[in-house]
């Protein structure tokens, strides 16, 4: 991809290192530092420096500019001796009057190895000397800015083939990459600092040459300038196809040494279970789902997941938890037990909820980002077992349960110690020890309680206690979701205060949003993602309350990320706005999946969903233009943009769900089962709107008519009609208007069918016209038993 001149550099940073003795480390004027010093006392008796540098009298011996940062991770890096700056003019600035090379250290703050890093080569003086005198070094919090890490990951990949964090990348001061990594040990890295220095000094043209090819290639794979190619239902079906070729069928997932949830894959799979009955698919999730419950990836004991796997068999985590994962997974699982009536999937669902109501949320009603994999310097320790801690914890009757359920031997399975896992799953368990499942659900719940006490007496990982607006956005449509298919109304409740909260806490007095609340402020101007997702969960919070209000706010949200992230050029949606654009190499957009949805698919999603909701045809018209942009691209690598896909569905064909929407909003239908098999379908029309009745008393009126897509119903028991003349006619019409409910005796072969199609034929008119007839397709769960 890129001329052999660059890999001669490459090779050479790589293979050959010059010695010199570490330059002095500089120090900050006077009045800076003791700005600085002054912030580090503001933090209170209670704050901990991290750092292996303190003086005789346990402080800091160094502190730099990051101290005055309202992040967590970049606060984790302001005892460092190097001399970091933030993503700014000010720091590119410096960097063209010294003529120097921009060093890009890219992380968050739970990330193991960007702890491991920051411990063995920026708390390092020696390293820090050669960073101060050779580089202007920034450093970026990649959930504050991701739209700085989204650039600039592009343009690793692109060097290495791959990416990751800490990312580790040399600019130019105009912010362009010409060498780029991940992770390094401190004297390679040592070494490669003193040889990009010299590279710099003596072939600079060579590498400005080598910066500017990588800015054309990062602004050519983020291009959306393509002909656009015609995308239909077909193309779901054959990227559904091709995941099930791709999985792991031995233990469920995708990839073959660390595994990832790929949650949006699962979702899609459900999806297109759901649209097509493929069968496949779902086997496929659910091969995922049941691998990943009983691994060491599903915290056993507290709930929720660890971010990935290290091994293929889902055993052994990345012990970090992060908030989107626990949104995600949850979703996955309730469409899951949605879709198949399995209770193992309830249980899961609920007990990652409870997690995160529990331990992710904080006190003024927002959600935490994440936790740490490292308890006190140690991976996992606060989360394995040794038998003796069990027996110390339990019962010996649930102790010798747990040992044995749980696989905990004395050898371990990560680092002397067990993580606590199922080698099969509780039916199994149950059928195998000749014990009722109840029974082993009820000891497992009380082995559960009890080793929670237990650990809650250990040193927990790191809270990053950041709440940021997209994230809680995932978690708040979750809650409403886990609301609607658990029957829990406590879930709706949460959601509602959580939208609340950040309605009037994260936005701003002009009415865009806030990305970032920690420690009683708000900051970071919100970016596309913030919007999208805050609209979307929203627009499912209208779906299950029927409050117009949040649909209100959706279009709010979504008319402000129009104007602000539009791309009048090339369409879509950029990731930031114009003014947060400076000194990046190009001004991003996301349009992958990766571990959420990309930032377009989701405003895709909502731009479908409220042209369905509201009369305004900007939205249609945003949908399709931006999807015409991107098809080129989802023709090229469907599975990677899996969440379009299904936003396209949304767009072109039906939606799916048991509440579904006529007239451009003015009629909502919400269809569900009782206990005694009846199916009610509620309709509710907006003022000034009616449906023709059952029955109309003209013959070449369109009746309202309730249908099974798959079946005859015996018994339709609709409302009595009113009559009434309307401004365009002279004969009376039997019609519907405000609310109605039908009433449906279900045949008893569909008692036991988990998910019914409904179809739900009307025509809506108001005193002026009549719209043309539509049937919406409603799919049905089971009622929870």
């Amino acid at each position: 991809m890129f001329p052999n001149g660059f890999k001669t550099i490459v090779f050479i940073a790589s293979m050959t290192y010059n010695s010199c003795n570490a330059a002095e480390i500089q120090y900050y004027p006077a009045e800076k530092a003791e700005q600085l010093q002054a912030a580090v006392i503001a933090k209170g008796k209670n704050y901990q420096a991290r750092t292996a540098n303190l003086l005789e009298n346990g402080q800091p011996a160094y502190v730099n500019q990051l101290i005055l940062q309202d992040s967590p991770y970049l606060i984790q890096h302001a005892h460092n001796p190097v001399h970091w700056y933030t993503w700014g003019d000010k720091a590119f600035a410096k960097a063209k009057r010294e003529n120097k090379p921009v060093f890009l250290s890219i992380g968050y703050s739970t990330c193991h190895w960007c702890h491991v890093m920051e411990e063995e080569s920026f708390d390092n003086p020696a390293i820090a000397a050669v960073l101060n005198q050779y580089f202007i070094a920034i450093k970026v919090d990649r959930e504050r800015r991701p739209d700085i890490d989204a650039v600039y990951m592009e343009a690793v990949t692109l060097l290495t083939g791959r990416g990751g964090w800490p990312m580790s990348s040399f600019l130019t001061p105009e912010g362009k990459t010409f060498l780029g990594d991940s992770y390094f040990p401190p004297e390679p890295f040592k070494k490669l600092l003193l040889r990009v220095n010299e590279v710099w000094q003596q072939q600079n043209a060579q590498v400005l040459k080598r910066a500017d090819e990588v800015a054309t290639a990062v602004a050519k794979s983020s291009s959306t300038r393509q002909k656009s190619q015609s995308l239909d239902l077909k193309l779901l079906q054959q990227t559904a196809q091709q995941l099930e070729s791709v999985q792991d069928r031995k233990y469920g997932g995708f990839g073959q040494k660390m595994k990832f949830p790929n949650e949006p894959l699962l979702i899609f799979l459900l999806d297109n279970y759901q649209r097509f009955g493929d069968v496949k698919a779902l086997a496929v999730v659910e091969t995922s789902l049941l691998a990943m419950a009983q691994g060491g990836i599903y915290d056993q004991v507290g709930g929720g997941f660890h971010r990935y796997s290290t091994d293929m068999q889902w055993l052994v985590p990345h012990f970090e938890k992060m908030l989107y994962n626990q949104a995600q997974l949850a979703e996955t699982y309730l469409l899951a037990y949605q879709l198949t009536g399995k209770a193992e999937y309830a249980r899961i669902a609920r007990q990652t909820i409870d997690y995160v109501l529990s331990d992710m949320r904080s006190k003024e009603g927002g959600f935490y980002s994440a936790t740490d994999a490292d308890s006190n310097g140690v991976e996992g320790k606060f989360f394995v077992w040794t038998p003796a801690e069990i027996k110390s914890a339990l019962p010996p009757k649930l102790a010798n349960r747990a040992i044995d359920l749980y696989a905990v031997t004395a050898s371990g399975n990560f680092e002397g110690h067990t993580i606590l896992h199922l080698p099969v799953s509780l039916e199994e368990y149950a059928e195998k020890h000749a014990i009722s499942l109840p029974i082993v659900l009820l000891e497992v719940e009380q082995i559960r309680k009890l080793l929670k006490q237990t650990r809650e007496q250990r040193v927990p990982p790191l809270r990053d206690d950041k709440i940021i607006t997209a994230w809680n956005a995932m978690i708040l449509e979750s809650l409403v979701l886990a609301a609607e298919v658990l029957q829990e109304p406590a879930y709706l409740q949460a959601a509602t205060q959580t939208a609340n909260w950040l309605w009037q806490t994260n936005r701003q007095a002009s009415g865009e949003l806030w990305r970032i609340y920690w420690q009683g402020s708000s900051s970071v101007s919100g970016n596309q993602q913030d919007y999208a997702y805050f609209a979307s969960a929203l627009i499912k919070l209208y779906d299950q309350t029927g409050d117009q209000q949040w649909l209100d706010k959706a279009e709010q949200l979504t008319n402000i990320m129009t104007q602000q992230f539009w791309d009048k050029s090339d369409y879509g949606f950029f990731m930031n706005s114009q003014s947060a654009t400076q000194s990046m190499m190009v001004r991003p957009k996301e349009l992958e999946d990766n571990a959420t949805p990309s930032a377009n698919a989701v405003a895709l999603s909502v731009l479908a969903r409220l042209s369905r909701r509201t009369a305004n045809l900007d939205y249609p018209d945003k949908a399709a233009t931006a999807l015409a942009s991107f098809s080129a691209k989802i023709k090229q690598q469907p599975t990677s943009y899996t969440h379009m896909l299904s936003a396209a569905a949304l767009l072109n064909s039906t939606q799916t769900g048991s509440v579904q929407y006529a007239a451009k909003g003015a009629v909502t239908v919400r269809a569900k089962r009782t206990e005694d098999n009846q199916l009610i379908v509620h309709m509710q029309l907006k003022p000034g709107w009616h449906i023709n009745a059952s029955n109309p008393l003209q013959a070449s009126l369109i009746p309202t008519k309730i249908s099974l897509s798959d079946g005859q119903l015996e018994r339709v028991t609709y409302p009595p009609a009113m009559l009434k003349k309307l401004s365009f006619g002279q004969q009376k019409l039997a019609l519907y208007e405000d609310k109605l409910n039908v009433q449906v005796n279900l045949p008893d072969t569909l008692k036991d069918k988990q998910i019914i199609n409904v179809q739900v034929q009307l025509q809506a008119c108001n005193d002026k016209h009549c719209l043309a007839p539509e049937t919406l397709s409603l799919a049905v769960a089971r009622p929870v038993s």
